[in-house]
């Protein structure tokens, strides 16, 4: 099947990517929503960032900034657009419902535009989730945390210690499925070429929540 990734340049969207190709999917491209022409929705990340990964996975990548406002008609518009170029199916990260949105809200857009949805993380057990993103070789580094983590959990690889220390947090999922933290991919089993974060700062917001300020970063051969 034709398919785009619905991505947001963290590990879900990432790990559900690979997995679709494993599932035989033909990835022709990535999308993100933009709250403006350099920054993301959600994650917040950089743009250029962004374009960086599709690049290193050898994707096309598609942005369309939007708003609170009219989310809804631009993620409808840019599909309706994709399903014209003959995609047959939506990729995503989702484990969840998506915040913010009423119950079943992907699969009713999808329905209306005409494309199959595929959440290969959908419902599974997050820990589950996280030892296997391990064991398929991605990388990931936490940009953005809440007040439960704070700024002294930004920074962080994705890795075995990672999953060991979050577990002693009551109450906190180890993949973020609270909002407890956001993360970017800097590589995977596709990318050609990895991202490497050269300098970067730890700040900290009015509300106790955090996010890494990148500052310079490079694409270097793997």
């Amino acid at each position: 099947m034709r398919v785009v990734v619905s991505w947001s340049g963290g590990k879900d969207s990432a790990y559900a990517y690979c997995l679709a190709k494993q599932q035989g999917h033909q990835v022709v491209s990535f999308f993100t929503l933009m709250v403006s022409e350099e920054t993301s929705s959600f994650h917040m990340l950089p743009a250029n960032i962004i374009e960086a990964q599709a690049s290193a996975a050898g994707v096309l990548f598609v942005k369309q900034v939007s708003s609170a406002q009219s989310y809804e008609a631009d993620f409808i518009a840019l599909l309706t657009d994709f399903k014209r170029q003959g995609v047959e199916g939506l990729v995503t990260g989702d484990i969840c419902e998506v915040a913010g949105h009423e119950p079943g809200w992907l699969d009713r857009i999808c329905q209306k535009v005409g494309l199959t949805p595929i959440k290969p993380l959908w419902m599974k057990n997050t820990h589950q989730i996280y030892q296997n993103y391990l064991k398929a070789g991605l990388s990931a580094t936490v940009v953005r945390t809440n007040k439960v983590l704070g700024v002294d959990w930004l920074g962080r690889i994705l890795d075995s210690q990672f999953y060991v220390d979050i577990q002693k947090l009551p109450g906190v999922d180890p993949c973020g499925e609270g909002g407890e933290y956001h993360t970017l991919i800097t590589d995977g089993p596709s990318f050609k070429q990895k991202i490497e974060l050269v300098e970067a700062e730890k700040k900290c917001l009015d509300n106790g929540s955090g996010y890494l300020d990148i500052k310079k970063w490079s694409l270097t051969p793997k």
